[in-house]
């Protein structure tokens, strides 16, 4: 065996998320976990995402490795993030992203070349189908991140590359389980989908080739999550997709990870100066995660909605789609006026953490998206859910299933909502004592399986268990666990 890959020492493990913060933090919250157990942590993005990460909790173990993004004319400057990106101008991004290929395959060339620096893994999200392509070249194993099993579940099962088999899960019973779960699927979600599966974009490659080239080259898929999180579908992932999957646990926020060390004190930040003087679990939270599309108008339809359930509210608001000014364009005209009291409207940076731990808060209004989920269910919220895109419609279906909340109703074929949706959802939640108290209740359990810190601890203790049963391995793409 090569000195150096001891299966009983630190592990060195390259981790290269997406270039959104929605997978930065959480998986820099991993880098971390993974190096307060004293391994090695090359954590890999481009310079401008780096340097807005808060410093890692355990800096002499995670190194962050800037790569820089190539120039691709039309897409803005400095647009390194998702966040950064007009919609317009995603696929421009989507080929920047793809030209990370080459700076990636140096970066892997020169750490393989020196023994010391040699990664024993590389964990990257499941669209860097050419990390995945670097690390068989290296013959380094590869563990390719998933997106929720709700998500996966409720897939449409097509076939982008010839050379992928038609799996065996579609005929038996889980095949027949994952059709059920498509089923609920709305026509708007399936449509929204549909542009994935498409080639002929200015980057030159779909989404879901990205994603099934990336799979088709890993080792091992790894999932943030756990059965206990998601017990209808986590069983489903591993045989519809025909690898071994390795919870990695839900990763909830730790004390001093990466979004309690927020820019600033956020001690005396003045939404929670404002939450000091509401009753308890009187405030409706709203935050619609830091990349949610809405447009002007869908903007006006949640506020008025806000404003016609009367429930106090603050809603951490993002510029929508479309406006020009701040507030005062984005917002119903006198809208502030009339809720001035018992409603907030921030556009800046909050700290969401702090707000949902306090006990003003009674609800969350997300649009469901992994992170906001685990965050609000940490501390116990019934949730008003407006899923707008990606997992967030399967998750929000999971959530529903588990009572801990209530979907805003949606137009099924075009998935637009109106204010007296997002009233009569809001009302439920807080008001209504029956429906809120049965919220409650699923809200608690689901609360039991977040902070269950020793079980997420234990999740990761567990998948470097698996890490370092795949070493050594001679073939990566029938590499099977080693048995010595």
């Amino acid at each position: 065996m090569d000195a150096g890959f001891s299966t009983t020492g630190p592990l060195r493990i390259v981790i290269c998320p997406w270039l959104a913060f929605g997978h930065l933090l959480p998986y820099l919250e991993l880098a971390e976990r993974l190096a307060s157990r004293g391994h090695r942590v090359a954590f890999v993005s481009t310079p401008r995402n780096l340097a807005r990460l808060p410093p890692p909790a355990s800096p002499c173990n995670v190194d962050l490795v800037p790569l820089p993004l190539p120039r691709v004319d039309g897409l803005p400057e400095g647009a390194e993030s998702t966040n950064d990106v007009p919609d317009e101008k995603r696929e421009l991004h989507w080929k920047a992203f793809d030209g990370l290929a080459a700076p990636f395959a140096d970066f892997l060339a020169a750490a393989c070349a020196d023994d010391g620096r040699r990664p024993h893994w590389i964990i990257a999200d499941c669209f860097h189908h050419w990390a995945a392509a670097a690390a068989l070249d290296h013959k380094v194993p590869c563990a390719v991140l998933l997106p929720t099993a709700a998500m996966l579940a409720a897939a449409p099962r097509q076939q982008p590359l010839e050379s992928e088999p038609v799996e065996a899960a579609a005929a038996s019973v889980l095949g027949q389980a994952a059709a059920a779960v498509r089923l609920a699927v709305p026509r708007y979600e399936r449509d929204d989908v549909a542009p994935s599966y498409a080639d002929d974009c200015a980057s030159g490659m779909s989404i879901a080739q990205r994603w099934f080239l990336a799979k088709e080259r890993c080792t091992v898929l790894a999932i943030r999550s756990c059965v206990e999180w998601e017990p209808e579908t986590f069983p489903l992932v591993e045989a519809l997709l025909g690898k071994p999957v390795v919870p990695l646990g839900l990763l909830p926020p730790s004390a001093d990870g990466g979004r309690r060390r927020a820019a600033g004190s956020s001690e005396d930040h003045v939404t929670l100066r404002w939450l000091e003087e509401q009753p308890p679990d009187s405030v409706v939270y709203i935050a619609l995660g830091s990349e949610v599309p809405l447009s002007v108008e869908q903007v006006h339809e949640l506020a008025l909605g806000l404003e016609l359930a009367g429930t106090r509210f603050l809603w951490a608001l993002r510029k929508p789609a479309g406006a020009v000014l701040d507030n005062d364009d984005a917002l119903p005209p006198g809208f502030q006026d009339r809720t001035r009291g018992h409603g907030v409207v921030t556009m800046g940076w909050v700290p969401q953490i702090s707000i949902l731990a306090h006990a003003a808060v009674g609800a969350f209004l997300t649009h469901c998206g992994r992170n906001s989920l685990i965050e609000g269910l940490l501390f116990g919220h019934p949730l008003v859910m407006l899923p707008i895109f990606g997992d967030q419609g399967p998750n929000a279906r999971q959530m529903e299933a588990k009572k801990v909340g209530l979907q805003v109703a949606r137009d099924d074929d075009d998935g637009s909502f109106d204010r007296h949706g997002v009233a009569a959802a809001v009302r439920t939640v807080m008001l209504d004592g029956e429906a809120r108290r049965g919220f409650v209740a699923g809200a608690l359990k689901m609360q039991a399986i977040v902070a269950d810190k020793e079980r997420h601890e234990r999740y990761i203790d567990e998948f470097v268990q698996q890490l370092r049963s795949y070493l050594p391995t001679d073939d990566l793409t029938t590499a099977t666990p080693n048995s010595s």
